[in-house]
């Protein structure tokens, strides 16, 4: 795995603690553990995993600075929610909601979240099932789940509620979010990543379902 510094994680998330950026070490390790049994991602990403799993899902902090109340979907292997609740550890009042249903990644999870004492709750169940048991949050993630239209509707509990959508995408993104404009509108800000060269974080507010005629 490709050793990260302190520096790029400051230049990526904007201001940090070096404790807070030895815990993300420190878990980095754990992740590397688990993932040898568990498959938490591919094993041709890991060893890019502090550019390509962590800085990716670190850049979600400098976009949106003030906020404290998350809901990650489809958590998997922490990416980007238990990333952000390492950064929010130190933030009063900070807490971030990862919900997965498969069980094994839900452990690790869980697991996690102990041991670093984060600020965040495990819903090791369906989205669908997760929604009505969390507060409205002030912000949306979710990272490789699902094509824009279909997460716009496992989100819309959420962002009809006034949250923001951060939604990391790939290459294809345009043609996803054409495909989704049948469906949905919406107030979209395309955001380059700030990783990966081909990627973006599509900000989605304003969410609103296309009734049919």
């Amino acid at each position: 795995m490709n050793d990260g510094t302190f520096d790029e994680l400051v230049k990526i998330a904007g201001p940090v603690s070096r404790e807070t950026f030895s815990v993300l070490q420190d878990f980095l390790v754990e992740f590397q553990r688990w993932n040898r049994v568990t498959n938490l991602v591919a094993s041709s990403t890991v060893e890019e995993l502090w550019d390509r799993h962590v800085l990716d899902s670190a850049q979600l902090r400098r976009l949106s600075p003030p906020t404290t109340r998350w809901v990650d979907l489809g958590s998997g292997g922490g990416f980007p929610g238990l990333i952000l609740a390492i950064l929010l550890r130190e933030t009063p009042g900070a807490h971030v909601h990862l919900i997965e249903s498969n069980r094994k990644k839900a452990s690790f999870l869980q697991t996690m979240t102990g041991l670093f004492a984060l600020p965040a709750t495990v819903h090791a169940q369906r989205i669908e099932d997760a929604c009505a048991k969390i507060e409205p949050p002030q912000a949306v993630s979710s990272r490789a789940l699902a094509s824009l239209t279909q997460l716009l509707g496992l989100a819309e509990p959420f962002l009809s509620g006034g949250a923001v959508g951060l939604f990391h995408k790939g290459r294809e993104y345009r043609r996803e979010i054409e495909e989704s404009s049948h469906s949905w509108s919406y107030d979209l800000i395309e955001h380059a990543s700030a990783v990966e060269s081909q990627s973006v974080i599509l900000e989605i507010s304003g969410l609103k379902r296309i009734r049919p005629n």
